[in-house]
């Protein structure tokens, strides 16, 4: 009988002792994309330079745009064409009311873990 090891997607053994741990809040590129478009409407391509400095990781051009048409189906965003920009045409994404009543469930969501964080951190530091 073959036993497969499963690999954890938040930690990675590298040596004895040593880890590779991602602390990561799942899903954390929605309200990040939600917060840079309340900044102001956005091309995707402007998004997905912008994520890395909120989210910490690149995302994936194909999944930022199937994530995006997925907010606008469900009324979160709108988009158009921006024929104004140099270049080729591009759409351009804004944030709709229902997009701020969500970013807004996020940011308070957040606030919570933040608490909880902060929480384990300060007893992990009291314990060193």
């Amino acid at each position: 009988m073959r036993h497969h090891r499963r690999h954890s997607r938040v930690r990675r053994r590298l040596a004895p002792g040593e880890y590779d741990v991602r602390a990561r809040v799942e899903r954390f590129a929605e309200p990040a994309v939600l917060l840079l478009l309340r900044e102001r409407p956005a091309h995707g391509y402007e998004l997905l330079e912008q994520l890395p400095s909120l989210t910490g990781e690149r995302v994936d051009m194909g999944n930022l745009y199937r994530f995006l048409r997925v907010l606008e189906r469900d009324g979160i965003v709108t988009s158009a064409w921006d024929d104004e920009a140099p270049g080729p045409s591009k759409r351009i994404y804004e944030l709709t009311d229902e997009g701020r009543a969500l970013l807004d469930h996020w940011a308070s969501a957040l606030e919570v873990s933040q608490t909880r964080l902060n929480a384990f951190l300060t007893r992990y530091g009291e314990g060193r």
